[in-house]
């Protein structure tokens, strides 16, 4: 990454925000963006919907203002993926916002990894 970028958990803010746990924060303060990336892989097959109550929650958090400095946008980032790999339409719009190269086929590697580790888990 290139400027100044802090990853922090939290949002500093300067009132109280009920959703302030996304999973990652950037923060570039050279172009004065702040990016809430929230990863979730559901377990269901409602993948636009869980996309779509990710930005809600943090709506909060982009509003201008809310992130405890001025002239910083806030931009929400939800990743998202069915525990078979099932991805929304949105999701290469959404990563190609992050910095770096993001692979939606190795998202989606890790999600079905994660799952047969699970049920292996539980059926042995």
């Amino acid at each position: 990454m290139q400027g100044d970028h802090t990853v922090e958990p939290t949002v500093r803010t300067d009132r109280a925000v009920p959703d302030n746990k996304q999973d990652i924060t950037m923060r570039d303060n050279e172009k004065g963006t702040c990016m809430l990336t929230d990863v979730a892989v559901s377990g269901d097959r409602n993948v636009i919907k869980r996309e779509a109550e990710k930005i809600l929650k943090y709506k909060d958090l982009t509003t201008e203002g809310s992130t405890g400095q001025r002239n910083v946008k806030a931009k929400v980032i939800p990743v998202t993926s069915e525990a078979t790999g099932t991805i929304s339409k949105s999701l290469g719009q959404y990563l190609n916002n992050l910095p770096g190269k993001q692979e939606i086929k190795e998202l989606q590697k890790t999600a079905i990894l994660g799952t047969a580790h699970i049920l292996r888990e539980v059926l042995t």
